[in-house]
């Protein structure tokens, strides 16, 4: 399966964007404030009215798909964690089964159980902590099945045993042949779990490769403008100031 966007052009966010997303792996949106991250996701998404260029999903152009197909082939976290709806958690992972026509207990349950928050079932949504919160959210889409998975800083809220825990099981749902896409500030998170990293500077692709490469000491100093290097073994590494 591939997302695919050309020429996305959103002015001063997103200036001539081009990049090939395939499933079956973690894609990390880097960049910083300003680059045009959250409206790249946005566009792949098929969530923003573009001033130029496309997206396709497997070919067909995201714009004329039915917005019931769209839903249950993409699933979007978006960076505002709200809830606006009072009602019981599981009542609100179940509306990501609204695109299926359902509400089977399978799915809800399965999610529920991956983001650690069965407990939390019958807990009133808007009497949730913001970490809680994230990961009801996330949990709704999952209930979804997407083909894939795009999050706007899902691990902003959480403390480091739930990040974790969130992209070893992203990491699961990327095993399975999901397409995940996320927008990511750590780039600590981004060099040890993403397959590749796309680096947004200025709304323009400064970077994209396997994470050592688009994430480079070089890299990082142009674009973020901080001296740095990278310490520890792969798949552990730390950033530091040089």
């Amino acid at each position: 399966m591939r997302l695919e966007a050309k020429g996305l052009v959103l002015g001063g966010r997103l200036a001539g964007v081009d990049c090939t997303l395939e499933s079956g792996a973690i894609t990390a949106i880097c960049g910083p404030n300003g680059a045009g991250k959250s409206s790249l996701l946005e566009a792949l998404a098929g969530l923003l009215s573009l001033d130029g260029g496309t997206v396709e999903l497997d070919g067909e152009s995201i714009a004329t798909l039915p917005p019931r197909e769209r839903a249950m082939r993409l699933g979007y976290l978006p960076q505002e964690h709200e809830i606006a709806w009072d009602v019981p958690v599981r009542r609100l992972v179940e509306l990501g089964r609204m695109p299926h026509g359902d509400r089977l207990a399978g799915p809800v349950d399965e999610a529920l159980d991956a983001l650690d928050i069965t407990g939390l079932a019958d807990r009133r949504a808007q009497s949730l902590s913001g970490g809680e919160t994230v990961r009801v959210l996330l949990a709704r889409v999952l209930a979804g099945k997407p083909r894939w998975i795009l999050a706007d800083e899902p691990l902003a809220a959480l403390d480091i045993a739930h990040q974790l825990e969130l992209l070893r099981h992203l990491r699961a749902e990327a095993d399975r042949g999901t397409g995940v896409i996320l927008v990511l500030h750590d780039l600590a998170h981004a060099m040890n779990h993403a397959d590749r990293v796309i680096v947004l500077h200025e709304g323009r692709i400064a970077a994209d490769g396997p994470p050592q490469e688009a994430l480079s000491p070089e890299r990082v100093a142009q674009c973020w403008r901080v001296a740095v290097k990278w310490i520890g073994e792969a798949g552990a590494r730390a950033l530091v100031a040089a």
